[in-house]
């Protein structure tokens, strides 16, 4: 019985961590800082060795940003044009949702990516 459940919790876990790899295409959603307007659009996230590229497409503007993390959370720092920022994901299921400011920012934007 106890490797049945040893077994049972491997395989949960397993599947746990591939529903929350972050690799994929999703649609996004978000408010800018300061409970500003909202936004829509799409973030695609491939791997690049043990980091992620992640590029967002929002209303015709391109981002192209550097991710870091696991399958629990994802840090990215992008730049679009000359401006820079910093967003922090936590996985929701298979999808991911999050915290974002640009450079010097004193507020924050939140933003939910939904797999497609």
């Amino acid at each position: 019985m106890r490797t049945l459940l040893v077994a049972v919790a491997l395989v949960c876990s397993t599947v746990l961590a591939f529903a929350a790899d972050p690799v994929g295409t999703y649609r996004v959603t978000g408010t800018n800082p300061g409970g500003g307007s909202s936004y829509h659009g799409t973030v695609k996230v491939t791997p690049t060795g043990k980091t992620y590229r992640v590029v967002w497409v929002v209303g015709g503007t391109r981002y192209v940003g550097t991710g870091i993390g696991t399958h629990d959370g994802l840090a990215v720092s992008y730049t679009s044009g000359n401006s820079t920022g910093l967003a922090l994901y936590v996985a929701d299921g298979g999808n991911w949702e999050g915290v974002w400011t640009y450079s010097g920012g004193r507020d924050m934007g939140t933003e939910v990516w939904k797999r497609r």
